[in-house]
């Protein structure tokens, strides 16, 4: 198949767009390189330095029989998103649609959208959080990821558009930009292997749900086989905590920082865990990689 990868010069979908390189396919690549990295694209794929919001996207449809768009170009900081609406707005929802005005036009076989499960439901009613529990977005980036979801139910209405939405819990791994507001994991690594103290913020009792980056690799390569549409969770159903990883990259990275803690982030949520069992049961997909090892992984790879 041929494939267009947005965002894959980025951390997730250059992982992505190597895997789907290895299984065969033809990738195309578009990233307008404010956060991507020229080294992470795959030679074997065609390259177009382009943002998903430009309206000359066509031509890359034009010149390339494109049966798959894989839509990871995004504005992912949620703090970001709460300082500036209007421009995760632009990027995230409008960005989208550009791409999925061109899917109905150039008649392509299917969208996969990286969504977001954390922000997407808010604090939990009931843990892990499944497909079913009830959505409540508490800032723009959970409320635009959102807006593409129903985007995407519309274009398949109207038009046929068969589409598989993954909502992601907190991913980690080799190639996370660690200059962001988000990525804790890779801040964190990149400030002690740098001798730097990290900052705990609140008390690092706040738990999230980390899927290593292999693991969401192997689900994108698995929604490629959905013929109709798809929401999934990509997850764990396992909590971790903030001072678990702070204290076990210290262990891997062979440093002894101690534990300093900063103010709360206000707003922030407490705790966030995602169930995989509908895409366990449906295409076989349950992750492989846990904390201790991609941590490890994770170490290993900004070492270098």
């Amino acid at each position: 198949m041929n494939i267009l990868v947005t965002g894959g010069a980025g951390f997730i979908g250059s992982n992505i767009a190597d895997a789907y390189i290895k299984e065969g396919h033809n990738v195309i690549i578009v990233d307008n390189m404010s956060t991507g990295v020229k080294e992470y694209i795959n030679p074997k794929a065609k390259f177009y330095e382009m943002d998903v919001r430009d309206e000359n996207i066509s031509k890359i449809f034009e010149e390339n029989k494109i049966d798959v768009i894989n839509h990871h170009a995004a504005q992912i900081d949620l703090r970001k998103s709460v300082e500036n609406p209007k421009f995760d707005i632009e990027v995230n929802v409008m960005g989208s649609v550009n791409l999925l005005q061109n899917a109905v036009k150039y008649n392509i076989g299917k969208f996969i959208f990286a969504s977001t499960g954390g922000a997407i439901y808010g604090e939990h009613d009931y843990f892990p959080a499944d497909e079913e529990h009830p959505i409540r977005p508490y800032a723009p980036y959970g409320i635009n990821k959102l807006s593409v979801e129903k985007y995407l139910f519309y274009y398949n209405h109207v038009y046929g558009l068969n589409y598989c939405v993954f909502r992601y819990a907190n991913v980690y791994g080799p190639r996370q930009n660690s200059h962001g507001e988000c990525g804790v994991i890779a801040i964190f690594t990149d400030k002690i292997l740098k001798g730097q103290q990290p900052l705990i913020n609140g008390d690092g009792e706040q738990t999230r749900d980390y899927v290593f980056v292999e693991d969401v690799v192997r689900a994108n390569v698995a929604g490629l086989k959905t013929t109709e549409p798809k929401t999934y969770n990509i997850g764990t159903t396992k909590e971790t905590t903030v001072n678990y990883i702070f204290n076990k990259l210290n262990e891997f990275a062979g440093t002894s920082f101690e534990e300093k803690h900063g103010p709360e982030k206000k707003g922030e949520q407490r705790r966030s865990v995602l169930s995989y069992e509908k895409i366990k049961r449906e295409l076989g997909w349950e992750p492989k990689v846990f904390m201790e090892e991609g941590i490890e992984k994770t170490v290993k790879f900004f070492k270098g």
